[in-house]
């Protein structure tokens, strides 16, 4: 079973393979768990003129193949799958893969794919009222217990999965807006912004906004896992930028631990597409950051101090929540 809870230091490869390879597919998950790479993700962009793969098909073939490496959505538009049915494919890939899945989830950003699916598109306030109903759906649907649940975008009625998961599936939400961030702080086990869509300063006051709403709701803000996507360019002669890290492997890594120490413990990395650039990052870069940060074990952000010298990447330059 997965150990992905709190403040876990972890590091994950995105995929950016689009296929239509599968072969590549599976040898892309199978190199990342070989250099302990902690989960492996699909997005979830099914409309399009360019190859792209179903993520919950396309995961399942992938943990055929994997034994530990951690599998997860990166996100899933609520709108292509009824959460109820959701509640029950993720209950049977959870145990068909010995518990190694973590269901991100998002409203849905891009409306013009859900509209060319017939999908439901919705305003801003309705998919953050779709977006906290979907988990509900999903919890009350794992309990095991039967659910009745009327609410305004799902409505079920004394539904019920058997058997019921045979632990907690971690549910991280991909959010941004301030309603959106209020409800990941109160109902989520994690968050999962991305840099290249929000300045590394914007994210970090988007961390505090979450950490407030779960101390609002009585939580410990510390059990929210907060991971980010980032995207990473080995290249020596490349200019980091606020949505960007960037540079040979020290640079890389020093980059990494402002971003760590913010309190995004967990990095899934966009750009290691190559077998080079991903053992790259595994063997240069992890440790590079881990003896930065003086971490071998799970993190407990409040006692995180990451050092600030040397070059002042636009990641150090950002300030604080």
């Amino acid at each position: 079973m997965s150990g992905i809870s709190g403040q876990h230091l972890g590091f994950g490869v995105v995929s950016g393979h689009p296929g239509p390879d599968p072969d590549r597919l599976v040898a892309d998950a199978v190199h990342a768990e070989a250099l302990g790479f902690d989960t492996f993700s699909l997005s979830d962009h099914l409309h399009g003129d360019r190859p792209s793969w179903e993520p919950w098909t396309a995961l399942t073939w992938i943990a055929a193949a994997t034994e530990r490496i951690t599998l997860a959505t990166d996100v899933l538009g609520l709108p292509y799958r009824s959460p109820a049915v959701l509640a029950k494919m993720a209950e049977t890939f959870d145990r068909l893969s010995g518990g190694r899945l973590v269901v991100g989830l998002g409203s849905g950003g891009y409306e013009a794919e859900f509209r060319a699916f017939g999908l439901a598109t919705r305003t801003p306030g309705q998919q953050v009222a779709a977006l906290g109903e979907a988990v509900r759906v999903l919890r009350g649907l794992w309990s095991g217990e039967s659910l009745t649940l009327p609410g305004e975008h799902f409505r079920i009625l004394e539904g019920r999965i058997t058997p019921p998961p045979a632990h907690r599936i971690p549910v991280w939400l991909g959010t941004y807006g301030p309603r959106a961030l209020a409800l990941t702080g109160t109902l989520a086990d994690g968050w999962i912004p991305s840099l290249q869509r929000v300045e590394f300063a914007g994210a970090r006051r988007m961390l505090a906004a979450v950490r407030a709403a779960a101390e609002a709701a009585g939580r410990d803000p510390l059990e929210i896992t907060c991971a980010c996507n980032v995207q990473v360019h080995f290249d020596e002669r490349a200019t980091p930028t606020s949505r960007l890290v960037a540079g040979g492997s020290e640079a890389v890594a020093e980059q990494l631990v402002a971003v760590v120490a913010a309190g995004f413990t967990f990095p899934q990395v966009f750009g290691l597409g190559r077998a080079e650039d991903r053992e790259r990052f595994a063997t240069e870069v992890v440790p590079l950051v881990r003896r930065e940060l003086s971490l071998v074990c799970p993190l407990d952000h409040r006692a995180t101090r990451a050092s600030t010298g040397g070059t002042q990447h636009p990641w150090h330059r950002s300030g604080g929540p």
